[in-house]
């Protein structure tokens, strides 16, 4: 059974949500957080702003949109392991300066 948790991120500073390398490396702590196993990492910046990056893991999968104009990101933490998702999301809440988030958990 998997566990799929849908994060939307609200009132994220502009250059957190713009800044490619933070993004790649926060997903790469919260992968290591939740004790996932990273094989590999795609990630675009987009123009003018904008990120998408996505963590491919052994048990599944870590992704994150960013919108930086609106101060907003969504991300999406798929696992199909005894891995603790929570902990990875509650980290991006943290690393990307989030106001307020919603989390929801679906079961797979």
């Amino acid at each position: 059974m998997g566990k799929h948790y849908l994060l939307n991120l609200y009132g994220c500073p502009f250059e957190l949500l713009d800044d490619e390398q933070l993004i790649i490396q926060t997903l790469t702590i919260a992968a290591n957080l939740c004790k996932a196993t990273i094989l590999n990492t795609v990630s675009h910046k987009f123009q003018p702003q904008g990120v998408t990056s996505i963590l491919l893991l052994a048990e599944s999968h870590i992704s994150i949109h960013t919108c930086p104009e609106c101060g907003t990101a969504y991300a999406d933490v798929y696992t199909c392991s005894s891995v603790d998702p929570v902990v990875g999301c509650l980290y991006i809440v943290e690393k990307m300066g989030a106001t307020h988030h919603d989390l929801k958990f679906v079961q797979r």
